[in-house]
């Protein structure tokens, strides 16, 4: 199937590892042109060299204020436009809410939910029609996960947001969509594992209830994200789409 991706060009933030790294991927692989973004200038520009010549590393923050206006700027500048964003952040600190401090939950507003805002804001502002805009979430959108307090806080904030945006913007043709991945075999997912203390029974017992009876897989998640940004998917929007083996057993 062609998915139409030919030199679209999207930027995709947190994309030097994990579930940014393989979207960007599927889009690079499928001809589009991709601004990855990471904390870290040199892991930026090592992840695009990976994913070849279409692909451009920059170093951003997604809270710092300045980054959503130049990463808009960096997608014209180097290839004459802008056809969507997938927004990806790294998740907060894992914690209670008990043991969670305020700096830990600010932090994380102005990078998960507050750095998320301005990019799909500084997006909309370029994006023309048949333009979008996507969202990497969590399924604690939908049922909170235990130890992550301040995720669980956010996410369906920020779900919630994606929802009004994609109302506003609908009449111009411009779609949002999230994805909310559950147990996807990331290094985020075996480092909370890691916390339950032994990582095998922790990963046993999360298999068991998920119908598909195993992680997925980064690939997995990648080409669902590229799907959904794609033009094959032109009358998808306002949806929060599940990514997680069939663990949501709600509609």
């Amino acid at each position: 199937m062609d998915l139409g991706l030919k030199d679209r060009v999207y930027v995709v933030t947190g994309a030097t590892r994990g579930l940014g790294f393989a979207s960007a991927r599927e889009l690079a692989a499928d001809g589009a042109k991709v601004i990855v973004t990471g904390r870290d200038a040199a892991r930026a520009a090592d992840a695009a060299a990976s994913l070849g010549p279409d692909v451009v590393g920059v170093a951003a923050d997604n809270g710092d204020p300045e980054a959503a206006a130049r990463l808009v700027a960096t997608a014209k500048e180097r290839f004459g436009r802008l056809d969507g964003i997938l927004i990806s952040v790294g998740g907060p600190a894992p914690g209670l809410a008990s043991t969670n401090t305020d700096e830990q939950w600010a932090a994380a507003f102005e990078s998960v939910f507050l750095g998320a805002v301005r990019l799909a804001r500084a997006a909309a502002a370029e994006l023309g029609e048949g333009g979008v805009i996507g969202f990497v979430l969590s399924g604690s959108v939908h049922e909170p996960i235990p130890g992550l307090t301040i995720s669980n806080g956010l996410r369906p904030g920020l779900a919630g947001f994606a929802k009004s945006l994609s109302v506003e913007l609908g009449p111009r043709g411009i779609r949002v969509v999230g994805l909310l991945p559950a147990r996807i075999d990331t290094d985020r997912v075996r480092e909370l594992d890691a916390l339950s203390g032994d990582t095998a029974t922790a990963r046993a017992a999360n298999e068991s209830g998920i119908p598909l009876r195993r992680y997925g897989t980064p690939e997995e998640f990648g080409r669902t994200a590229a799907f959904l940004l794609s033009p094959a998917a032109s009358y998808l929007t306002g949806i929060m789409l599940p990514v997680d083996g069939g663990a949501r057993h709600g509609f």
